[in-house]
């Protein structure tokens, strides 16, 4: 997986404190600077979650901020029938995880990236959308590696952590099912996107043992999204690559990987760019599953 950065940052501004819960982040929410993040690191209502390696984290992390153990969000049950590697957990199970790190219903959450490993902030990012709180969730720009080039401060002091009380107000918009997909195959104004590295869209390598990708859908990688640096690449760049992909202003777009990590980098940006997006979450695990759903591979 190339080593790519991003952090979500809870945007701190009177129309966020006033967002009800339900709403979706956009353009002016969804991606902050370290400048901003440096400015607002004494809000009394910031809640700073770190993702990525533990061990990375106690070498040095934002000061303030709280470790968030990404596989206390890896809901799966393999043994049950039709068990997926990723799922979006119960809500009152995701209630319990963000309250013991500390946020409240009142909070302004910060997810960023300890070392490599967006894929896994935006699918946070997701979650939190999921969960109702998108319209005050937002991205920082580059993460701690940007933070530290920047010659900001980091610490290896954990705080104390109050628990908190968290009330989801659960969105019926963010998760596709199979059944979503399948009824929307090359449906006018619903474009199915595939997330995956190209080898994988073209079929030149298979994935849960099956080559190709799901039938009329098109190809935006996660990889292209950001810049070398781990930073969000602009808006007018991002929006070429959509339209270059045949998405158009005012389709659906849903978003699908391998799992349901990577696609939600591509679910993030869809959103900052205003789409309205869903994500597959079962992706290709679920519908390579099913040798009846159709499936195509890049002629060469």
């Amino acid at each position: 997986m190339r080593a790519l950065i991003l952090a979500a940052v809870f945007f701190v501004t009177s129309a966020a404190a006033a967002s009800p819960c339900g709403s979706h982040g956009d353009r002016s929410s969804m991606v902050v600077t370290t400048t901003w993040l440096a400015a607002h690191q004494n809000d009394p209502n910031l809640a700073v979650l770190a993702v990525g390696d533990k061990s990375e984290y106690g070498k040095g992390h934002i000061p303030g901020s709280v470790y968030l153990d990404y596989h206390d969000l890896d809901y799966h049950d393999m043994s049950a029938q039709g068990g997926l590697t990723l799922e979006l957990p119960p809500m009152p199970e995701l209630a319990e995880t963000f309250g013991k790190l500390g946020v409240t219903d009142a909070s302004r959450i910060v997810l960023y990236t300890i070392g490599n490993g967006s894929t896994q902030t935006a699918r946070v990012y997701l979650t939190l959308d999921a969960m109702g709180l998108g319209a005050r969730t937002s991205i920082l720009d580059g993460g701690l590696p940007i933070w530290q080039g920047e010659a900001r401060s980091v610490t290896t002091e954990v705080r104390a952590v109050k628990p908190g009380r968290v009330t989801p107000c659960p969105q019926t918009d963010v998760i596709a099912s199979l059944d979503y997909v399948r009824a929307n195959l090359r449906h006018a104004g619903i474009d199915i996107v595939d997330a995956r590295d190209p080898q994988y869209y073209s079929g030149a390598s298979a994935s849960r043992n099956r080559a190709g990708h799901i039938a009329g859908a098109t190809s935006i990688p996660y990889g292209s999204l950001l810049d070398e640096r781990g930073k969000l690449k602009s808006a007018e760049v991002l929006q070429q690559q959509f339209r270059a992909a045949g998405v158009k202003n005012g389709d659906q777009i849903v978003a699908y990987c391998h799992i349901g990590q990577q696609a939600s980098l591509l679910y993030f940006v869809s959103r900052y760019l205003g789409y309205d997006v869903r994500l597959f979450d079962g992706s290709w695990e679920e519908w390579a599953r099913h040798p009846e759903l159709p499936a195509e591979m890049v002629q060469k």
